[in-house]
């Protein structure tokens, strides 16, 4: 497996930490850290199913992997300051 066939794995719920990435892949420097835990969970959810290779599925989603996402989310914007 070449490293490029790594960034197209399928990402699912519990990959929490790629998916905190990738949104900030997405949104970069455009949410700073108290914008980010004040995003409404439906709109973060939409944002999650956007991202390719996500092949998680809405009703397998739980405020718990939300909720983490966010912190990761969070951790990888302040990794970037």
């Amino acid at each position: 497996m070449s490293f490029d066939d790594i960034n197209n794995l399928p990402i699912e719920w519990p990959d929490h930490e790629d998916i905190a990435i990738a949104l900030y892949e997405r949104f970069g420097d455009e949410f700073g850290e108290s914008n980010i835990y004040r995003i409404r969970f439906t709109d973060l959810l939409d944002w999650i199913l956007e991202i390719p290779h996500f092949v998680g599925k809405r009703e397998d989603c739980s405020e718990g992997h939300l909720e983490q996402i966010q912190a990761l989310w969070v951790y990888e914007w302040r990794d970037n300051q």
